[in-house]
Protein backbone atom coordinates (compact mmCIF):
# COMPACT_ATOMS: atom_id res chain seq x y z
CA UNK A 1 0.00 0.00 0.00
CA UNK A 2 2.67 2.40 -0.51
CA UNK A 3 2.18 5.93 -2.24
CA UNK A 4 3.29 8.67 -4.20
CA UNK A 5 2.21 12.24 -3.33
CA UNK A 6 -0.03 12.82 -6.42
CA UNK A 7 0.08 16.59 -8.22
CA UNK A 8 -1.79 18.84 -5.76
CA UNK A 9 -3.66 21.72 -6.09
CA UNK A 10 -2.08 24.49 -3.35
CA UNK A 11 -5.25 25.83 -1.85
CA UNK A 12 -5.79 29.74 -2.75
CA UNK A 13 -5.63 30.61 0.96
CA UNK A 14 -3.98 28.27 3.28
CA UNK A 15 -4.98 27.47 7.03
CA UNK A 16 -1.74 28.07 8.61
CA UNK A 17 1.90 27.08 8.23
CA UNK A 18 1.86 23.69 9.78
CA UNK A 19 -1.57 22.66 7.85
CA UNK A 20 -0.70 23.83 4.40
CA UNK A 21 2.70 22.64 3.53
CA UNK A 22 4.33 23.11 -0.27
CA UNK A 23 3.44 20.48 -2.55
CA UNK A 24 6.04 17.87 -2.57
CA UNK A 25 8.32 16.90 -5.23
CA UNK A 26 7.53 14.24 -7.91
CA UNK A 27 8.02 11.06 -6.26
CA UNK A 28 8.44 12.08 -2.15
CA UNK A 29 6.25 10.70 0.24
CA UNK A 30 3.77 12.92 2.02
CA UNK A 31 4.58 12.42 5.82
CA UNK A 32 0.77 13.11 6.62
CA UNK A 33 -0.31 10.08 4.47
CA UNK A 34 2.36 8.20 5.82
CA UNK A 35 1.51 8.94 9.85
CA UNK A 36 -2.34 8.58 9.10
CA UNK A 37 -2.12 5.14 7.70
CA UNK A 38 0.52 3.85 10.77
CA UNK A 39 -1.77 5.71 12.98
CA UNK A 40 -4.74 3.79 11.52
CA UNK A 41 -2.97 0.44 10.88
CA UNK A 42 -2.56 0.77 14.79
CA UNK A 43 -6.00 1.61 15.79
CA UNK A 44 -6.69 -1.86 13.66
CA UNK A 45 -4.47 -3.95 15.47
CA UNK A 46 -5.82 -2.53 18.78
CA UNK A 47 -9.11 -3.24 18.13
CA UNK A 48 -8.57 -6.74 16.71
CA UNK A 49 -7.07 -6.78 20.53
CA UNK A 50 -9.49 -5.62 22.17
CA UNK A 51 -12.18 -8.18 20.74
CA UNK A 52 -11.78 -10.88 23.14
CA UNK A 53 -12.21 -8.12 26.03
CA UNK A 54 -15.67 -6.94 25.20
CA UNK A 55 -17.50 -9.55 27.38
CA UNK A 56 -18.31 -8.16 30.38
CA UNK A 57 -16.74 -5.09 29.73
CA UNK A 58 -19.17 -2.05 28.34
CA UNK A 59 -16.59 0.33 28.34
CA UNK A 60 -14.59 -1.85 25.85
CA UNK A 61 -17.23 -2.58 23.78
CA UNK A 62 -18.02 1.53 23.37
CA UNK A 63 -14.41 1.94 22.59
CA UNK A 64 -14.21 -1.00 20.38
CA UNK A 65 -17.50 0.46 18.00
CA UNK A 66 -16.41 3.94 18.18
CA UNK A 67 -13.03 2.91 16.56
CA UNK A 68 -14.84 0.07 14.44
CA UNK A 69 -16.75 3.15 13.18
CA UNK A 70 -13.85 5.37 11.27
CA UNK A 71 -10.60 3.12 11.39
CA UNK A 72 -11.26 0.86 8.11
CA UNK A 73 -13.05 3.99 6.26
CA UNK A 74 -9.93 5.95 7.29
CA UNK A 75 -7.81 3.09 5.31
CA UNK A 76 -9.84 3.03 2.44
CA UNK A 77 -10.77 6.99 1.97
CA UNK A 78 -7.00 7.30 1.82
CA UNK A 79 -6.30 4.46 -1.07
CA UNK A 80 -9.26 6.23 -2.83
CA UNK A 81 -6.92 8.91 -3.01
CA UNK A 82 -4.48 7.49 -4.09
CA UNK A 83 -5.42 5.18 -6.19
CA UNK A 84 -7.03 8.46 -9.00
CA UNK A 85 -4.10 8.02 -11.04
CA UNK A 86 -5.36 3.89 -11.76
CA UNK A 87 -5.48 3.70 -15.90
CA UNK A 88 -5.67 0.31 -16.38
CA UNK A 89 -2.01 0.89 -18.33
CA UNK A 90 -0.11 -2.51 -18.11
CA UNK A 91 2.25 -0.61 -15.86
CA UNK A 92 -0.43 -0.55 -13.12
CA UNK A 93 -2.68 -3.86 -13.85
CA UNK A 94 0.69 -5.43 -13.16
CA UNK A 95 1.43 -3.95 -10.37
CA UNK A 96 -2.29 -4.27 -9.23
CA UNK A 97 -1.56 -7.92 -9.77
CA UNK A 98 2.12 -8.36 -7.62
CA UNK A 99 1.02 -5.88 -5.08
CA UNK A 100 -2.98 -7.49 -4.05
CA UNK A 101 -3.54 -10.49 -5.77
CA UNK A 102 -0.07 -12.23 -5.18
CA UNK A 103 -0.40 -11.31 -1.71
CA UNK A 104 -3.73 -12.09 -1.33
CA UNK A 105 -3.34 -16.05 -3.06
CA UNK A 106 -0.63 -16.63 -0.31
CA UNK A 107 -1.78 -15.24 2.85
CA UNK A 108 -5.38 -16.56 2.08
CA UNK A 109 -3.55 -19.95 1.59
CA UNK A 110 -1.54 -19.14 4.78
CA UNK A 111 -4.56 -18.05 7.01
CA UNK A 112 -6.00 -21.37 5.62
CA UNK A 113 -3.53 -23.47 6.84
CA UNK A 114 -3.05 -21.41 10.04
CA UNK A 115 -6.90 -21.20 11.41
CA UNK A 116 -6.82 -25.57 10.46
CA UNK A 117 -4.08 -25.81 13.40
CA UNK A 118 -5.73 -23.36 15.94
CA UNK A 119 -9.43 -24.17 15.39
CA UNK A 120 -8.68 -27.75 14.94
CA UNK A 121 -10.35 -27.74 11.79
CA UNK A 122 -7.90 -30.06 9.62
CA UNK A 123 -10.48 -30.77 6.52
CA UNK A 124 -11.08 -26.83 6.49
CA UNK A 125 -10.33 -26.37 2.50
CA UNK A 126 -8.39 -23.26 0.72
CA UNK A 127 -10.68 -21.19 -1.22
CA UNK A 128 -9.19 -17.89 -3.09
CA UNK A 129 -13.55 -17.02 -3.34
CA UNK A 130 -14.24 -16.79 0.54
CA UNK A 131 -11.26 -14.53 2.12
CA UNK A 132 -10.18 -15.59 5.23
CA UNK A 133 -9.88 -12.75 8.39
CA UNK A 134 -8.13 -10.21 7.19
CA UNK A 135 -7.54 -10.78 3.46
CA UNK A 136 -11.08 -9.74 2.37
CA UNK A 137 -9.27 -6.39 1.70
CA UNK A 138 -6.59 -7.22 -0.72
CA UNK A 139 -9.81 -8.84 -2.56
CA UNK A 140 -11.89 -5.60 -2.02
CA UNK A 141 -9.05 -3.06 -2.79
CA UNK A 142 -8.39 -4.77 -5.92
CA UNK A 143 -11.77 -5.10 -7.11
CA UNK A 144 -12.66 -1.30 -6.12
CA UNK A 145 -8.93 -0.17 -8.07
CA UNK A 146 -9.79 -2.30 -11.47
CA UNK A 147 -12.77 -0.47 -11.23
CA UNK A 148 -11.67 3.28 -10.59
CA UNK A 149 -11.20 4.61 -14.33
CA UNK A 150 -15.32 3.65 -14.37
CA UNK A 151 -15.93 5.85 -11.19
CA UNK A 152 -14.14 8.70 -12.88
CA UNK A 153 -16.23 8.34 -15.69
CA UNK A 154 -19.40 8.28 -13.69
CA UNK A 155 -22.02 11.43 -13.69
CA UNK A 156 -22.87 11.22 -9.94
CA UNK A 157 -20.34 8.56 -8.52
CA UNK A 158 -20.56 9.13 -4.78
CA UNK A 159 -24.47 8.48 -4.75
CA UNK A 160 -24.49 5.65 -7.43
CA UNK A 161 -21.70 3.88 -4.57
CA UNK A 162 -24.35 4.73 -1.93
CA UNK A 163 -27.38 3.12 -3.46
CA UNK A 164 -25.38 -0.42 -4.62
CA UNK A 165 -24.03 -0.10 -1.20
CA UNK A 166 -27.57 0.50 0.29
CA UNK A 167 -29.26 -2.48 -2.27
CA UNK A 168 -26.10 -5.05 -0.99
CA UNK A 169 -27.80 -4.80 3.14
CA UNK A 170 -31.18 -5.87 1.26
CA UNK A 171 -28.96 -8.53 -0.68
CA UNK A 172 -28.10 -11.54 2.38
CA UNK A 173 -27.81 -13.82 -1.06
CA UNK A 174 -24.96 -12.05 -2.27
CA UNK A 175 -22.69 -14.36 -0.42
CA UNK A 176 -19.34 -15.04 0.31
CA UNK A 177 -17.34 -14.83 -2.81
CA UNK A 178 -14.71 -12.49 -2.71
CA UNK A 179 -16.63 -10.68 0.75
CA UNK A 180 -18.69 -9.08 -2.03
CA UNK A 181 -20.81 -7.81 0.63
CA UNK A 182 -17.94 -5.88 2.31
CA UNK A 183 -16.57 -4.92 -0.85
CA UNK A 184 -19.93 -3.24 -2.15
CA UNK A 185 -20.77 -1.62 1.42
CA UNK A 186 -17.29 -0.17 1.82
CA UNK A 187 -17.13 1.27 -1.71
CA UNK A 188 -18.80 4.69 -0.82
CA UNK A 189 -15.60 5.26 0.82
CA UNK A 190 -12.87 4.07 -1.26
CA UNK A 191 -15.11 6.29 -4.11
CA UNK A 192 -14.81 9.41 -2.17
CA UNK A 193 -11.51 9.32 -1.81
CA UNK A 194 -11.07 9.01 -5.66
CA UNK A 195 -12.87 12.83 -5.71
CA UNK A 196 -10.60 14.10 -2.76
CA UNK A 197 -8.69 16.77 -3.33
CA UNK A 198 -5.25 18.21 -1.60
CA UNK A 199 -7.49 21.07 -0.04
CA UNK A 200 -9.64 18.81 1.19
CA UNK A 201 -7.31 17.48 3.67
CA UNK A 202 -5.99 20.62 4.51
CA UNK A 203 -9.75 21.81 5.73
CA UNK A 204 -9.68 19.12 8.16
CA UNK A 205 -6.14 19.76 9.18
CA UNK A 206 -6.92 23.59 10.36
CA UNK A 207 -6.42 24.51 14.30
CA UNK A 208 -10.71 24.85 14.77
CA UNK A 209 -10.80 21.37 12.99
CA UNK A 210 -8.66 20.13 15.62
CA UNK A 211 -10.33 21.45 18.79
CA UNK A 212 -13.52 20.44 17.62
CA UNK A 213 -12.46 16.78 17.31
CA UNK A 214 -12.51 16.51 20.90
CA UNK A 215 -15.75 17.09 21.65
CA UNK A 216 -17.12 15.38 18.95
CA UNK A 217 -14.75 12.19 19.67
CA UNK A 218 -15.92 12.28 23.05
CA UNK A 219 -20.27 12.70 22.28
CA UNK A 220 -19.17 9.34 20.04
CA UNK A 221 -17.62 7.49 23.13
CA UNK A 222 -20.84 8.69 25.50
CA UNK A 223 -23.10 7.69 22.50
CA UNK A 224 -21.84 4.24 21.86
CA UNK A 225 -21.40 3.24 25.29
CA UNK A 226 -25.42 3.63 25.78
CA UNK A 227 -25.53 2.29 22.10
CA UNK A 228 -23.94 -0.77 23.49
CA UNK A 229 -26.56 -2.90 24.95
CA UNK A 230 -28.86 -1.25 22.31
CA UNK A 231 -27.84 -1.83 18.78
CA UNK A 232 -25.42 -4.24 17.41
CA UNK A 233 -21.81 -2.64 16.11
CA UNK A 234 -21.72 -5.41 13.42
CA UNK A 235 -23.25 -2.41 11.22
CA UNK A 236 -19.83 -0.62 11.28
CA UNK A 237 -18.30 -4.14 10.35
CA UNK A 238 -20.27 -4.01 6.97
CA UNK A 239 -20.04 -7.94 6.32
CA UNK A 240 -24.30 -8.23 6.88
CA UNK A 241 -27.02 -7.82 5.23
CA UNK A 242 -30.05 -6.28 7.16
CA UNK A 243 -31.66 -9.81 7.30
CA UNK A 244 -28.37 -11.37 8.80
CA UNK A 245 -28.45 -8.78 11.34
CA UNK A 246 -32.08 -9.95 12.48
CA UNK A 247 -32.88 -6.49 11.48
CA UNK A 248 -36.50 -5.38 9.11
CA UNK A 249 -35.16 -5.12 5.50
CA UNK A 250 -35.76 -1.57 5.82
CA UNK A 251 -33.31 -1.09 7.86
CA UNK A 252 -30.26 -1.58 5.74
CA UNK A 253 -30.39 1.16 3.52
CA UNK A 254 -31.28 3.37 6.38
CA UNK A 255 -28.36 2.32 8.59
CA UNK A 256 -26.22 2.50 5.70
CA UNK A 257 -26.53 6.02 5.42
CA UNK A 258 -26.65 6.93 9.12
CA UNK A 259 -22.85 4.70 9.31
CA UNK A 260 -21.53 6.75 6.40
CA UNK A 261 -22.30 9.95 8.25
CA UNK A 262 -20.93 8.78 10.86
CA UNK A 263 -17.92 7.18 10.02
CA UNK A 264 -17.14 10.42 8.01
CA UNK A 265 -17.25 12.96 10.71
CA UNK A 266 -15.12 10.52 12.86
CA UNK A 267 -12.10 10.05 9.91
CA UNK A 268 -12.56 14.03 10.19
CA UNK A 269 -11.30 14.45 13.76
CA UNK A 270 -9.19 11.40 13.19
CA UNK A 271 -7.22 13.06 10.45
CA UNK A 272 -7.01 16.31 12.33
CA UNK A 273 -5.13 14.52 14.30
CA UNK A 274 -2.89 13.78 12.08
CA UNK A 275 0.62 15.34 12.30
CA UNK A 276 1.73 16.81 8.91
CA UNK A 277 5.21 16.78 9.70
CA UNK A 278 7.65 14.14 10.37
CA UNK A 279 7.85 12.38 13.08
CA UNK A 280 9.54 8.83 14.77
CA UNK A 281 6.68 6.52 13.44
CA UNK A 282 6.19 8.23 9.76
CA UNK A 283 8.91 6.24 7.69
CA UNK A 284 6.45 3.11 9.16
CA UNK A 285 3.46 4.47 7.19
CA UNK A 286 5.30 2.78 3.66
CA UNK A 287 4.94 -1.15 5.34
CA UNK A 288 1.21 -0.58 6.66
CA UNK A 289 -0.10 -3.67 4.46
CA UNK A 290 3.01 -5.99 6.26
CA UNK A 291 1.47 -5.01 9.61
CA UNK A 292 -1.91 -5.09 8.66
CA UNK A 293 -1.51 -8.89 7.16
CA UNK A 294 0.94 -10.01 9.68
CA UNK A 295 -0.23 -9.00 13.00
CA UNK A 296 -3.45 -11.12 12.00
CA UNK A 297 -1.52 -14.49 12.76
CA UNK A 298 -0.91 -13.18 16.36
CA UNK A 299 -4.35 -12.08 16.83
CA UNK A 300 -6.00 -15.44 15.90
CA UNK A 301 -3.56 -17.46 17.35
CA UNK A 302 -3.56 -15.75 20.77
CA UNK A 303 -7.06 -17.12 21.93
CA UNK A 304 -5.23 -20.91 20.96
CA UNK A 305 -2.26 -20.34 23.29
CA UNK A 306 -4.63 -19.24 26.31
CA UNK A 307 -3.72 -15.14 26.49
CA UNK A 308 -7.12 -14.25 27.61
CA UNK A 309 -7.72 -16.79 29.87
CA UNK A 310 -5.61 -15.20 32.78
CA UNK A 311 -8.61 -13.59 35.10
CA UNK A 312 -5.99 -9.98 35.12
CA UNK A 313 -6.49 -9.69 31.25
CA UNK A 314 -9.78 -8.58 32.02
CA UNK A 315 -9.46 -5.78 34.46
CA UNK A 316 -8.44 -2.22 33.61
CA UNK A 317 -4.23 -3.15 34.43
CA UNK A 318 -5.24 -5.94 31.74
CA UNK A 319 -6.48 -4.34 29.01
CA UNK A 320 -3.64 -1.39 29.29
CA UNK A 321 -1.50 -4.34 28.49
CA UNK A 322 -3.36 -6.12 25.93
CA UNK A 323 -3.45 -2.57 23.85
CA UNK A 324 0.33 -1.64 24.40
CA UNK A 325 1.08 -5.01 23.23
CA UNK A 326 -0.70 -4.75 20.50
CA UNK A 327 0.34 -1.43 19.16
CA UNK A 328 4.05 -2.49 19.69
CA UNK A 329 3.46 -5.74 17.68
CA UNK A 330 2.02 -4.04 14.66
CA UNK A 331 4.81 -1.08 14.86
CA UNK A 332 7.04 -4.23 14.47
CA UNK A 333 5.92 -5.83 11.56
CA UNK A 334 5.86 -2.10 9.84
CA UNK A 335 9.79 -1.61 10.15
CA UNK A 336 12.11 -2.09 7.59
CA UNK A 337 13.58 -5.66 8.65
CA UNK A 338 10.25 -7.04 8.58
CA UNK A 339 9.37 -5.34 4.84
CA UNK A 340 13.04 -6.91 3.67
CA UNK A 341 11.81 -10.00 5.14
CA UNK A 342 8.77 -10.52 3.83
CA UNK A 343 8.85 -8.35 0.25
CA UNK A 344 9.33 -11.49 -2.12
CA UNK A 345 5.70 -12.52 -1.20
CA UNK A 346 4.27 -8.98 -0.43
CA UNK A 347 5.94 -6.97 -3.45
CA UNK A 348 7.69 -9.51 -5.79
CA UNK A 349 9.11 -8.53 -9.20
CA UNK A 350 7.95 -11.12 -11.44
CA UNK A 351 9.51 -9.72 -14.17
CA UNK A 352 9.02 -13.48 -15.66
CA UNK A 353 5.64 -13.35 -15.36
CA UNK A 354 4.48 -10.05 -17.90
CA UNK A 355 5.36 -9.29 -21.17
CA UNK A 356 7.63 -6.37 -21.44
CA UNK A 357 5.13 -3.09 -22.69
CA UNK A 358 5.78 -1.88 -26.33
CA UNK A 359 6.03 1.59 -25.38
CA UNK A 360 8.39 1.03 -22.98
CA UNK A 361 10.77 -0.65 -24.88
CA UNK A 362 10.11 1.60 -27.87
CA UNK A 363 11.58 4.12 -25.49
CA UNK A 364 14.29 2.29 -24.70
CA UNK A 365 15.49 1.56 -28.04
CA UNK A 366 14.90 5.45 -28.68
CA UNK A 367 17.42 6.09 -25.50
CA UNK A 368 20.32 3.96 -26.68
CA UNK A 369 20.20 5.43 -30.50
CA UNK A 370 20.56 8.05 -28.60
Amino acid sequence: MSHRHPAAVTPARPASPETAAPPKPAGQRDSFFDNAKYLAIVLVAMGHAWEPLRDGSRAVSALYMVVYAFHMPAFIIVSGYFSRSFDASPGRIRRLVTGLAVPYVVFETAYTLFTRWTDQEPDRPVSLLDPLYLTWFLAALFIWRLTTPVWRWVRWPLPVALVLAMLATLSPAIGNDLDLQRTLQFLPYFVLGLYLKPEHFVLVRRRAARILAVPVFAGALVVAYWAVPRMSGAWFYHRDSAEELAAPAWYGPLMTLATFGCSLVLVACFLAWVPGRRAWFTALGAGTLYGYLLHGFVAQGSKFWGWYEPAWVHRPLGEIVVTVVAAVLVTALCTPPVRRLFRWVMEPDMAWAFRRDARHQARERNAVRA
